[in-house]
């Protein structure tokens, strides 16, 4: 479970994916997306709260630029037996600003930008925030197991 809350610049510059962009990573894999999405058009796969190029949010939740956001994000992570073989897919649950955007949603696999998402066998992984070359901030981190 991860609570986190983040910002994306007051003063809008750029459009698209070039407004506050970032993202949040679960065990190193599996994006839910940062973006400045106030009426900011983009691809639904990749705006504010999307589980990135897979999953679009179920609403958008966004808060004007500069404001402070919440993600309070609920993971289960991927199962794979001794020989690498998926027993169980990833699920994500987001809450953004506490609206529920992603209700417990199945992963098709590791967010790639640039290919479809595939599993590849894997442990526990550490929570990985993105620099993607906009300003963003983050504050208030807490996680726990479950």
């Amino acid at each position: 479970q991860l609570h986190i809350e983040w910002a994306t610049p007051a003063e809008v510059k750029g459009e698209g994916q070039g407004r506050g962009n970032s993202g949040i990573f679960l065990s190193e894999r599996y994006e839910v997306q940062v973006l400045d999405s106030y009426n900011n058009k983009t691809y639904a796969n990749g705006q504010a709260g999307a589980l990135y190029k897979q999953h679009a949010p179920l609403v958008n939740a966004s808060r004007k630029p500069g404001e402070w956001q919440t993600y309070d994000i609920i993971y289960h992570a991927p199962a794979f037996d001794e020989d690498g073989k998926l027993l169980k897919r990833a699920r994500i649950t987001v809450l953004h600003n506490g609206v529920l955007i992603q209700d417990n949603v199945e992963l098709m696999g590791f967010t790639y930008h640039d290919r479809p998402a595939a599993y590849i066998a894997h442990g526990p992984g550490s929570l990985y925030l993105q620099d993607h070359g906009n300003p963003v901030r983050f504050r208030n981190i807490w996680i726990r197991p479950l």
